[in-house]
């Protein structure tokens, strides 16, 4: 759903771009100089002369067409939303979680909520990150290795599923196609299929904060992706004010604190006692797998949004 939305989305913009380029005459490199000009040459007259230009930009010709364009792709995103306003998985875990969800229209920022103890928990996400996911270039990167792997031989094949049948003259492996063998049975086939079978999720940003009265804060800094919280890092306030700074004062004061190591660096067993921690607080799976559903979810609300906000603004 997400990479064909975003490909369909994609495509006719690239498409649009390109039927739109003009094509503009070049100028002449054998143009008079005035060192060239002769000296009975009349003096130019200067004369004026009448445009129209302004007249048509009026006539909002170019308005009407991007109304229409606009109208066209809110139609084509309405066509694309799911049946449901929220799917399966976004709708089971509002009804089962124990965070409290602020989802404001018009800002790209979410936030969740919860208490657990005497903890105030706060964790804030954002669809930015969708936006931010450039699959192209991954995409250029691969054919980039996949071109390097075919100029290793010049005289014959190079290419996944076929199989080896001795050298050539020129030292070159000579392969043929597998035959019988089939594809799935290959070891070096088999990350393939596997990459082919399962559509990969994209990483999605989460900040939390954790608070306790009279003990500051933990800030804790992780990435949502494929099931599992990273941790990038932790810091510790000993004032939950410092854990998001609304001064610069308190930015100051912030930045001359001793607030910890890289996660990375602590011990692997200490590592996995404060990810159990983040998980008794019910930051483990299911939230993990919820935010980039959600992202998705909103974004393609946001971007509607948003067309209806130019359109009318054009109008």
């Amino acid at each position: 759903m997400l990479g064909l939305r975003n490909l369909a989305r994609s495509a006719p913009r690239s498409a649009a771009r390109l039927s739109t380029k003009a094509i503009r005459p070049q100028s002449s490199v054998f143009r008079q100089t005035a060192a060239f000009q002769p000296s009975w040459a009349s003096v130019p007259r200067l004369t004026a002369s009448f445009h129209v230009s302004a007249r048509r930009q009026e006539s909002g010709a170019v308005s009407d067409e991007l109304v229409a364009k606009l109208q066209s792709e809110i139609s084509m995103e309405e066509d694309m939303k799911e049946d449901d306003d929220l799917s399966a998985n976004i709708k089971e875990y509002l009804e089962n979680s124990p965070f409290e969800i602020e989802d404001k229209a018009g800002n790209q920022e979410v936030v969740l909520t919860r208490t657990f103890g005497d903890e105030k928990i706060r964790l804030t996400f954002t669809t930015a990150d969708l936006n931010n996911n450039v699959p192209n270039e991954e995409m250029g990167e691969d054919a980039a290795y996949d071109d390097a792997d075919m100029d290793v031989q010049s005289g014959g094949a190079n290419t996944k599923g076929a199989v080896s049948q001795g050298k050539t003259a020129d030292g070159n492996v000579r392969v043929a196609p597998e035959g019988n063998v089939s594809p799935a049975d290959r070891e070096e086939l088999e990350d393939d299929f596997e990459d082919d079978g399962q559509q990969q999720g994209f990483p999605a940003h989460a900040s939390i904060r954790i608070e306790r009265p009279g003990k500051g804060a933990l800030a804790i800094e992780a990435t949502a992706q494929d099931g599992d919280f990273l941790i990038e890092d932790l810091y510790y306030f000993p004032s939950a004010d410092l854990a998001d700074p609304q001064t610069a004062e308190q930015d100051w004061s912030r930045r001359t604190l001793y607030t910890g190591p890289p996660f990375n660096n602590l011990d692997e067993d200490l590592q996995i006692l404060l990810e159990k921690y983040l998980e008794e607080r019910g930051i483990n799976t299911r939230l993990a797998l919820f935010i980039p559903d959600y992202i998705d979810h909103k974004e393609q609300k946001e971007y509607i949004r948003w067309l209806n906000n130019v359109r009318k603004f054009v109008e």
